[in-house]
């Protein structure tokens, strides 16, 4: 289906008025994190204690830590821990099923997903580090988050009901957030862990579902149809499948589970019935694990 510039520009018009109140939501999450200076593991430029070392040719006199020092026989250096900006790339998927809400009044996954992902952002832009969304070069400052809200707003979802994070994309040194409800082909983010993992990229992945794809609460007769409506099944007797899709849910989460861990990554669950702030908090504590 061809669209054209001017219906385009209607959509991000219509898009954008919900900028202010996403912005203000994530504003409000991200507070509740007290972000910092992350060190690096090696003596540099910082405030934290690092180490203490024996004093070697060159260090001034200024450097010694006489206190230390006085407690033995040479001299020594009090080191600091390193603090240089790092670098985090969010991946949300933009498939079709994403667009999906269970009931009124509920957000929608691509809503949950949109609100955590710019609120974790914020957090670690507040802490001076360097983010982007999955592909664009990743900055700091406040200006970069006023730039990932945006982008949020207006993409548009796909016309499909899977999405891919791109793999390509990945630099190392990163640290790697995606967010997607993963009811799709498990084999790309396989792939994708698998290729983060040779490059020493750490991540976490949220699994973030409506409460009725967890609950699985439909009886009688039932047609399902995935948002784009290329898959389908329809059913007299839904309730006498719910043990089988709880069963394949699990089966899921169990193989994304092994395969996080086995690449050094986390994996969480989120449905949008529960507070945000638990999956952010979650989100910031793998990160800064």
């Amino acid at each position: 289906m061809t669209v054209s510039a001017q219906e385009l520009r209607a959509r991000a018009k219509a898009a954008s008025a919900g900028l202010p109140a996403l912005m203000l939501s994530a504003e409000r999450l991200a507070a509740a994190l007290m972000p910092g200076a992350h060190g690096q593991r090696r003596a540099g430029p910082g405030e934290d204690f690092w180490q203490y070392r024996p004093a070697t040719t060159g260090d001034s006199a200024r450097s010694i830590d006489w206190r230390r020092s006085a407690r033995s026989d040479g001299q020594f250096v009090r080191d600091r821990e390193a603090e240089v900006p790092q670098s985090a790339s969010i991946w949300l998927s933009a498939a079709a099923g994403m667009e999906h809400s269970g009931g009124p009044g509920r957000p929608s996954k691509r809503d949950r997903a949109d609100l955590l992902a710019l609120a974790l952002a914020m957090a670690l832009l507040a802490g001076g580090e360097r983010v982007a969304l999955a592909g664009d070069p990743p900055r700091p400052g406040r200006a970069q988050a006023d730039r990932i809200a945006q982008t949020l707003v207006t993409r548009a979802a796909l016309e499909s009901d899977d999405d891919t994070p791109p793999a390509h994309a990945l630099r190392p040194g990163q640290r790697v957030v995606l967010i997607d409800d993963f009811l799709g082909d498990p084999q790309p983010v396989l792939d994708y862990l698998h290729r983060a993992a040779g490059l020493g990229i750490r991540g976490a992945l949220l699994q973030v579902l409506d409460p009725d794809e967890e609950a699985f609460p439909w009886t009688g007769a039932v047609l399902f149809r995935s948002a784009t409506g290329a898959l389908s099944h329809d059913t007299r007797d839904a309730g006498g499948l719910r043990d089988a899709y709880l069963a394949r849910l699990a089966e899921r989460r169990r193989l994304l589970g092994e395969a996080a861990l086995n690449a050094g990554w986390r994996f969480g669950t989120h449905d949008t019935a529960a507070p945000p702030a638990q999956a952010l908090l979650w989100l910031w504590s793998v990160l800064e694990g």
